[in-house]
């Protein structure tokens, strides 16, 4: 592996530019140019980059997806997208997709829990403020596009700010009537219809998906049903309506597998066949944008989500005791449950009576308006951005115990109500003279959270407050090439359930706070661009667990750092000596030298030591490198080729940097080895017809491998082959 470290950053600097490259793709019915009012005014007031002139400018790093980057290799998951753009660490857990893990920069990609996620500018979800836990989802395959920002400009947005926002672009309905149907099958039981219809300002999206996950007694049916609705409200008003509705019945385990387990059963081993996860989700919105002025714009986002997921299993980690009144003989003993699963003896879950439910029911409201000012004084131009929101969240957790393998009802065990109430308040002013740009900002966050345990009638508040400056700067130095540095204070605010006790105690836990600067070189070439950033992360307190999520490791909290360099390219040689083809490669290469502890960890509860979590050592699931490279060629008949390698880098998988998994070990320590995968795609348009035939492979050899070690070795979704036809009107 030590020559892709060496030689594809040398290939990117010879021969590839920035994925930011909107202009070079070619519209798609999901990529087309945003509509217009009856007043002519581009309708881009989801977007968080803005338009395409602003984001050249602008003073921090960023990175567009557009539909071409999604659509030429056919990306079945989140993960594969998002593993496209720099300083992105996703990783699946499933194989489905559904509850893509995601980390910026070198934070912890468990849950996506430092990262802002949005739709449309809207937060995607469902307690962004008091569990920003990512148990849901939508498919890649309603989105035109996926924006990925970081440093000062994120603090506009906010609540979770250390990281950055990955902002999901929905298609803008058009007037004329267009639509498409892609049909998608494949091994593994993999089924896709997708089928969307646009026109008079409406759009509707429908997306029906199944198949089988990474591991044995998986399977996954999701059906998304997605409206759009643009509407000219007057001179000086527009609205947008969205309507979703998500749902999903799967049989997904929590738990991993020992590392016993892999040895004698294989990657694809998984015992659980008992566990189900059932979710819903339902979501509406509102978008007015009124234009006060020639140079002022009143923009409001209203919104409204439920989310009510029932998750039934069996085994939560590895460690779980909660079948261990099933014995199994081992070398002359007899061991319970857990012990016969680090032993590696093949389980069944079906002499277990016990299964437990996981039962939780989310909302959230809230209403952002944004007003935009252009002003000037003397000759400096500036724009100036006055944000706010205030949101609410109610969460209703219930946890009942089973008594049979496959229980759907039992004792309650679990009764909690949890509320979160935020306001904020986000001002930036971007003052522009001649070449030089700086932007200035501050964000104030307010949120204030409750909780009460229905079984002891214990409840308890708590009330967290940040003052957030930040600093942006970019100067163009000619029509090519710019400049730009960023610098301000991240911000993540503590879950409600680690404020709080069951008992209704407050536990002193800080919010993340964190020193975030960066500077870099944007430049464009025509066919030949490339971007370049400079990173680092200075964490005053870091909220983390070392190895498992679901409360057996404590939580712990200490100073970390991080500094990396991210590289994004892209380059197209259309029309070179003459070819009826056109060769292109893009890279997103980041290295991350630097993911440090500073301090000795401590234990939030009782400020003592966490055995092993040492200054010096490198924090878990941040790889040194992460790889994404495709090269590929468009032909003059229709014909599109494009092959694609991903490689991630050795990785520790808990706060002590073990390399060595213990002989019995439950599968949650010890290093994950690096690992490297190819894909491919082929596309087929003919000159003359709406049509796209399309095949991939993915994981073109096969690669078993190890993703995560979280609450057990969860292993790589195995090599599948897909075909399908995409039908456009």
């Amino acid at each position: 592996m030590s020559s892709i470290r060496c030689t594809l950053p040398l290939l990117a600097l010879l021969t590839v530019a920035t994925q930011v490259q909107a202009e070079l793709a070619a519209p798609t019915p999901s990529d087309k140019p945003a509509s217009t009012d009856s007043a002519g005014r581009e309708l881009e007031i989801v977007t968080v980059l803005g338009t395409r002139d602003r984001t050249a400018t602008l003073s921090g790093s960023h990175q567009v997806l557009d539909a071409q980057a999604l659509t030429e290799s056919h990306v079945m998951t989140t993960s594969e997208a998002l593993r496209k753009a720099v300083g992105v660490n996703v990783r699946d857990e499933e194989g489905f997709g559904l509850r893509p893990n995601i980390g910026l920069r070198g934070l912890n990609p468990t849950r996506s829990t430092k990262v802002l996620l949005l739709e449309d500018g809207i937060p995607l979800a469902y307690a962004p403020y008091g569990d920003n836990a990512s148990y849901y989802h939508p498919p890649i395959d309603r989105f035109a596009r996926i924006e990925v920002l970081k440093g000062a400009a994120v603090n506009l947005y906010g609540p979770q700010t250390v990281g950055g926002v990955i902002n999901y672009i929905t298609p803008t309905p058009l007037d004329e009537f267009t639509g498409l149907v892609r049909l998608t099958a494949g091994d593994e039981g993999y089924r896709n219809v997708h089928a969307l219809v646009s026109g008079a300002g409406l759009q509707f999206d429908v997306v029906d998906k199944r198949g089988d996950g990474s591991r044995d007694n998986q399977d996954s049916h999701i059906r998304d049903f997605n409206a759009k609705w643009l509407l000219d409200a007057g001179e000086d008003h527009t609205l947008i309506l969205r309507a979703n509705h998500y749902i999903e019945d799967s049989k997904v385990s929590y738990s991993g597998i020992t590392d016993a387990e892999l040895r004698n059963f294989g990657y694809r081993y998984n015992p659980f066949r008992n566990d189900e996860f059932d979710a819903r989700r339902t979501g509406f919105s509102i978008t007015h944008d009124w234009s006060l002025a020639d140079s002022t714009t009143l923009t409001t986002n209203l919104y409204h989500a439920t989310f009510d997921r029932d998750w039934w299993r069996q085994a939560s980690t590895t460690s779980d005791s909660q079948c261990n009144a099933v014995r199994y003989a081992a070398n002359g003993t007899t061991v319970n449950f857990q012990a016969a699963r680090a032993f590696g003896i093949n389980v069944d879950p079906n002499q277990c009576n016990s299964r437990q439910g996981r039962l939780r029911s989310y909302r959230s409201y809230g209403v952002e308006p944004r007003v935009d000012v252009d002003w000037s004084l003397g000759d400096s131009s500036n724009q100036l951005t006055l944000g706010a929101r205030f949101h609410k969240e109610n969460q209703v957790r219930r946890q009942r115990n089973g008594v049979s393998p496959v229980a759907s009802s039992g004792t309650l065990v679990e009764r909690n109500t949890r509320e979160t109430r935020a306001n904020a308040v986000s001002l930036q002013n971007r003052l522009v003279l001649g070449n030089f740009e700086v932007t200035p900002g501050i964000r104030h966050e307010r949120i204030h959270n409750d909780r009460s345990n229905g079984l002891n009638n214990a409840s308890g508040d708590a009330t967290t407050t940040a003052w957030l400056p930040s600093l942006g700067m970019s100067w163009q130095l000619n029509d090519s090439v710019s400049l730009f540095a960023s610098a301000h204070e991240g911000f993540s605010p503590p879950r409600t359930e680690d404020l709080i006790d069951n008992n209704g105690f407050q536990t002193h836990v800080n919010a993340e706070k964190s020193r975030n600067l960066e500077a870099g070189i944007r430049s464009n070439f025509g066919a030949l661009s490339l971007d370049a950033t400079l990173f680092r992360t200075d964490f005053d307190t870091q909220i983390a667990v070392g190895s498992i999520a679901g409360g057996s490791v404590p939580l712990a909290e200490g100073e970390t750092r991080y500094e990396g360099l991210e590289l994004a390219a892209y380059t197209n040689f259309e029309n070179l000596f003459g070819w009826n083809w056109t060769p292109y490669a893009q890279l997103a290469w980041t290295w991350l030298p630097t993911a440090d502890l500073e301090s000795a960890f401590t234990r939030v509860d009782n400020r003592t030591l966490i055995p092993g979590a040492l200054k010096g050592n490198r924090l878990p699931y941040a790889p040194e490198y992460l790889v994404t490279a495709s090269i590929g060629a468009k032909w003059s008949h229709g014909l599109d080729a494009h092959l694609e390698l991903v490689y991630v880098d050795d990785q520790y998988a808990d706060f002590a940097n073990t390399r060595e998994a213990a002989v019995n070990g439950n599968g949650q320590f010890g290093e994950i080895s690096s690992y490297n995968i190819w894909n491919i795609s082929l596309n087929w348009t003919p000159e003359t017809w709406p049509v796209t035939l399309f095949t991939t492979v993915k994981n073109i050899g096969g690669k078993k491998y190890i993703v995560d070690r979280t609450r057990g070795i969860l292993t790589s979704p195995p090599r599948m082959v897909q075909a399908g036809v995409e039908v456009r009107f």
